[in-house]
């Protein structure tokens, strides 16, 4: 094999579009552009989202919905899996750190302990917010629910 004799795979290369060499070659004449208007014209360009002069559809739909700049988005635990984290690690304190540590949340998300499932062990626990149900059932295991900054 030699430099000179290397060749682009079959079907890989294509020949271009050769426009507007005569009415003989099939693209002459108009050049595969059709018969006057905008888009006949050298030099055109549209604007996004023209529609010919028609009200844009971005325009004509209404306007609904507002995103918040404060708001603050929490990665949720439930009380089911903070008793089996615990058990794992052989724990009785949880933190935000300790979550980041075993991959449960990544290191800058705010954490929320949801009441969900059942919990039977004393923990220590500390997030960024708790529901109220969560709440109610870590202090009636006997354990401490607490806020973090």
């Amino acid at each position: 094999m030699e430099l000179q004799s290397l060749k682009p795979a079959k079907g890989a290369v294509k020949k271009r579009k050769r426009l507007a060499r005569g009415v003989g070659s099939g693209r002459g004449r108009t050049s595969t552009r059709g018969h006057k208007g905008a888009k006949s014209r050298s030099g055109y360009k549209s604007k996004r989202g023209f529609e010919g002069g028609q009200m844009p559809i971005q325009m004509r739909l209404p306007k609904i919905g507002f995103k918040s700049p404060n708001r603050k988005s929490y990665r949720t635990v439930n009380l089911d899996r903070l008793g089996s984290i615990a058990e794992q690690l052989k724990a009785e304190k949880i933190d935000p750190a300790t979550l980041v540590e075993h991959k449960i949340i990544k290191k800058h998300e705010l954490v929320k302990i949801l009441g969900g499932g059942e919990l039977d062990k004393k923990l220590d626990v500390q997030a960024h917010a708790f529901s109220a149900s969560a709440k109610q059932a870590i202090e009636n295991a006997g354990g401490t629910a607490t806020v973090v900054e």
